[in-house]
């Protein structure tokens, strides 16, 4: 007994006791007693033999589960903002937790992303606006506040900490069309604050309108994430005062009774990704919404 308690890591008494009450629970002599130490019972011995039999099978369960992993595949749209703040986290993440699962990536504007949903092109996106008329599965992520953002050299451009966009004056502004989400937004926001725009260009493209804003040619108004990318960390930012200059960011997917266990995966990753990104700082201006996913709706989470 001893020698079994040593190898066990616990002490003599404390082996005795476990045995003794096993036997308790079992109405039977497992161990016969001797000067020289124990012999297992006829019942000892059968009940050895199925409990070896018994760790054999939960071995052979883990066995199967580490080798029934989650496979299929899945696309996932983001904006070319969102992509630069979260797409390789993301990839990196479905890679690490789903290896056999088959991602495709697609960077678009939030707009045609809605419509490649809409015509289930895609399985799912993050988006700035709700479509009530679509029968898609939405959740609130975050919110990002909206930032002026340019060279410092530039006429006009804010020198303070915050600003509001009735005091950006003639800044010349670079943005996108009237097509695009974000100018929407822009839009209203302009409106409600009595502000009328001097609008020295519009791009509907985020890299060639970031080039412009680093080539001095204007400022631009855009969320915390289009300043992920290194070539624009020289570039000034000044977050807008006004509650209201904030876009919302959607996880929204086709209904539920259409996503696969691979999009089912990829959505609750995006939502664990996207909140480790802004924990970590790396999302400027971005604040959570409440938790949207728990874990129990991983398709290989334990309950």
């Amino acid at each position: 007994m001893g020698k079994a308690a040593l190898e066990l890591g616990v002490v003599t008494s404390a082996l005795s006791q476990q045995i003794s009450r096993l036997e308790s629970e079992l109405s039977t002599r497992l161990l016969q007693r001797t000067s020289s130490g124990v012999v297992p019972t006829d019942a000892g011995l059968a009940f050895w033999r199925q409990a070896q039999l018994a760790l054999r099978h939960i071995d052979d369960a883990a066995v199967a589960a580490r080798q029934a992993r989650l496979s299929g595949h899945v696309s996932v749209g983001l904006a070319p903002s969102t992509t630069g703040v979260l797409g390789l986290a993301f990839m990196q993440a479905m890679r690490e937790r789903y290896p056999d699962v088959r991602l495709r990536m697609v960077e678009s504007l939030s707009g045609y992303l809605g419509a490649m949903l809409g015509a289930r092109q895609i399985d799912l996106a993050i988006l700035f606006r709700e479509e009530p008329a679509q029968r898609w599965s939405v959740m609130p992520l975050l919110d990002e506040r909206l930032f002026v953002i340019g060279a410092s050299t530039l006429p006009g451009m804010p020198g303070r900490s915050r600003t509001s966009i009735a005091k950006l004056g003639a800044l010349p502004l670079i943005l996108p069309s009237g097509t695009h989400g974000l100018r929407a937004l822009l839009d209203a926001a302009f409106k409600r604050a009595g502000y009328v725009p001097s609008i020295a260009a519009e791009v509907d493209g985020l890299a060639m309108l970031m080039d412009a804003v680093r080539g001095g040619l204007g400022a631009t108004i855009q969320p915390g994430a289009a300043l992920a990318r290194t070539e624009n960390a020289s570039l000034t930012s000044v977050p807008l005062l006004e509650a209201y200059a904030t876009r919302p960011n959607l996880i929204a997917s086709v209904s539920d009774d259409e996503l696969s266990p691979a999009g089912l995966a990829a959505r609750v990753v995006l939502g664990d990704v996207a909140r480790n990104v802004i924990n970590a700082g790396l999302w400027p201006g971005a604040s959570l919404r409440a938790a949207p996913f728990t874990k129990r709706e991983d398709p290989l989470s334990p309950p």
